[in-house]
């Protein structure tokens, strides 16, 4: 993202809690051609206070949280914060309360896609916020993502996106368990992913993840523990709405027993949790 951004030509300062991480993504955004240069900064506050637009894409809520309680009293006046990452709703209510004692404006923008789409701009964004911040926002938007959603007020992008993740995961582990049962069949599992491939219960994702699965080829696109992650929040969502889902907790299950060894490997992982 920060290379597409610097592409764009957004002068672009950086912060990661990698400092490695953080110098790496300045000198690929440097490469793409940042017009106004790229600066690491040495802290989270000097990161915030650097521009009119902060972009937050941490790994989940308590970890935005700690980097955002104190750094976002340095954002200057008026300026916006774009939350990109799949936090939940709790974290999301209250990232939204220190933007407003802050003065800083906030919106709430999880975003659907990996590594490769975020690469190619083919991010999708669902966004919800004020409409005094849809300009600015859709600015960020565009160098990332081929589509954007607005959908509400700050809280609603968030919460359709743990909808779209509890599809994500039930998908994913469904697939999981369809390639291990073939190879315990005797079935090819390349012959499963054929019959299905482009038919009305073969989604491209099928393909995708299950070639994975079968090359066992696990360079992550979107680590495995994340994804664990996500399923907690769907969990967490649907207990708090009142709703007795089945699949999070089987779900869940699949995807520690695959974390010991496969944690920070892509997330089609989760068919070695079956294999052994």
């Amino acid at each position: 993202m920060a290379s597409r951004f610097a592409g764009a030509g957004f002068p672009l300062t950086v912060w990661n809690r990698d400092g490695a991480k953080a110098e790496r993504a300045a000198a690929e955004a440097t490469g793409a051609g940042a017009a106004g240069g790229v600066t690491v900064a040495a802290s989270p506050a000097e990161a915030v206070g650097a521009g009119d637009v902060v972009v937050t894409m941490l790994a989940d809520g308590p970890v935005t949280e700690s980097v955002m309680a104190d750094a976002v009293r340095s954002a200057r006046p008026g300026a916006t914060w774009v939350q990109m990452a799949t936090l939940g709703a709790e974290s999301t209510t209250r990232l939204a309360a220190l933007a407003a004692d802050a003065g800083v404006g906030f919106v709430d923008a999880p975003v659907l896609g990996t590594k490769g789409p975020a690469q190619q701009g083919k991010l999708t964004v669902f966004a919800a916020g004020p409409d005094a911040l849809h300009a600015v926002a859709e600015t960020v938007f565009a160098p990332v993502a081929a589509t954007v959603r607005w959908v509400g007020d700050v809280g609603a992008g968030t919460r359709l996106k743990l909808v779209v993740n509890a599809w994500l995961a039930a998908l994913l582990a469904g697939l999981a368990e369809a390639v291990a049962l073939a190879e315990h069949l005797g079935v090819d599992p390349r012959t499963f992913l054929d019959a299905i491939d482009g038919g009305p219960i073969g989604p491209p994702y099928a393909r995708l993840k299950g070639d994975m699965m079968v090359g066992r080829d696990y360079t992550p696109s979107f680590p495995l523990h994340l994804l664990t992650k996500d399923v907690d929040l769907v969990a967490a969502a649907a207990a708090d709405a009142g709703l007795d889902l089945r699949l999070p907790a089987a779900i869940r299950s699949l995807l520690v027993a695959a974390e010991e060894e496969h944690g920070d490997d892509d997330m089609a992982a989760a068919v070695e949790a079956l294999r052994r």
